[in-house]
C-alpha cells in the first residue's frame, strides 16, 4: 500500500470531511488519520488527512484528476497530495556558526530526519570540515555587496541541479533577495532569536544581558520578502535571571535555536504545515 498525505484548505462548509473521506473510500483508498481545524473568524477550513492506496501510480494519477473535478472545484479547495514514503531533498545554507549544522546533520545521520541532503552551500569555507565528516558535498559561494546577485544566481542553479525541494537557513548570515524567495515560496525555513528586533546587531545576547531580560527565545519561520515577518512555524523560550552571564545567554540561545529549527524541519517534512494569510496551521 502507498501511504499519502492530503493537505486541504477551503471556505468552511458543511460536509467537507464526509465528502473527502467518502470519495477516498469510493476510489478504493483507506483513510487512516485525519485532523481538521476551522478558523471561525476567517471562516476557513483546514485539514490534514493520511490515507493508503495500492501501489498503482496510474490509479493515483486518475485519483488526483478525479478529486480535482468532483471535490476540489466544488468546494473551491486549495489542496496538495504527497507521497509520504518519498524523502524530500533539502539544501542547507550556512555561514560560520556551527551549532545548528551539527544538530541537523547528527539527526540526519541517525535517521531521525526522513530527508536527503545532497548539498550544503556557504558564503564561507569555515564549516567545510563538518560537511566532509558527514560525507555531504560542500559548495563555497562567496557573497559580497557587489557579487550578491551573481552569487544567488549560482546558488539557484545548484538547487535546481540537485532537484532541491526546500532550503534550510541554518544560521546563514545573509539576507535572501525577493527574486530568490519567489522561486521557493514557503520552501525556505529560517531560524532567528525571538527578541529581535529589540536587540539587533552582531551581539544581541550581550545586549539582552545588559538590559536584564528575563526570557530569551528562538523562532523558526518561512522566509518571505519581510526578513523577520514570514509565517511562524515554531517557537521556544527559556527563562534567565541575574545569575546568568552573557555567555550563559549565548549557550541557552543556541540550544533553543537547535531545538526550534529541528522541530520546524520535522513539521515541514511530515507535511504538518498549512500557510494561510501569513500564518501557519501546525497540525499535531
Amino acid at each position: 500500500m502507498k501511504k499519502t498525505t492530503l493537505l486541504i484548505n477551503c471556505p468552511d462548509r458543511k460536509g467537507i470531511i464526509a465528502t473527502v473521506t467518502n470519495f477516498i473510500l469510493a476510489k478504493k483508498g483507506n483513510t487512516i488519520y485525519i485532523e481538521q481545524h476551522v478558523d471561525r473568524e476567517l471562516k476557513e477550513f483546514f485539514m490534514r488527512l493520511e490515507c493508503e492506496f495500492d501501489e498503482d501510480e496510474e490509479k493515483l494519477a486518475l485519483f488526483k484528476e478525479s478529486f480535482t473535478t468532483h471535490v476540489a472545484e466544488n468546494y473551491n479547495m486549495h489542496w496538495e497530495m504527497y507521497n509520504t514514503e518519498k524523502k524530500p531533498r533539502m539544501a542547507l545554507f550556512v555561514s560560520k556558526y556551527n551549532h545548528c549544522l551539527y544538530d541537523i546533520l547528527g539527526r540526519y545521520a541517525s535517521g531521525e530526519l526522513k530527508v536527503y541532503i545532497p548539498i550544503i552551500i556557504s558564503n564561507h569555507e569555515d564549516l567545510k570540515p563538518i560537511a566532509d565528516a558527514f560525507g555531504i558535498p560542500f559548495k563555497h559561494i562567496p557573497v559580497t555587496k557587489d557579487t550578491k546577485k551573481q552569487a544567488e544566481t549560482q546558488q539557484i542553479e545548484l538547487l535546481k541541479e540537485h532537484s532541491i525541494d526546500f532550503v534550510v537557513l541554518a544560521r546563514y548570515m545573509q539576507i535572501i533577495s525577493s527574486d530568490f524567495i519567489d522561486q521557493f515560496p514557503y520552501k525556505i525555513i529560517n531560524i532567528h532569536r525571538s527578541f529581535l528586533p529589540a536587540f539587533p546587531g552582531t551581539k544581541p545576547y550581550h545586549s539582552a544581558y545588559e538590559r536584564g531580560v528575563k526570557i530569551i527565545g528562538a523562532t523558526s519561520h518561512y522566509v518571505t520578502s519581510d526578513p523577520e515577518g514570514g509565517p511562524i512555524i515554531e517557537q521556544e523560550i527559556a527563562r534567565v535571571s541575574h545569575i546568568h552571564n552573557a555567555h550563559d545567554f549565548v549557550l541557552k540561545g543556541r540550544d533553543l535555536e537547535k531545538i526550534v529549527l529541528s522541530r520546524a524541519i520535522k513539521h515541514h517534512l511530515e507535511r504538518k504545515l498549512l500557510v494561510y494569510n501569513n500564518k501557519t496551521v501546525v497540525f499535531s
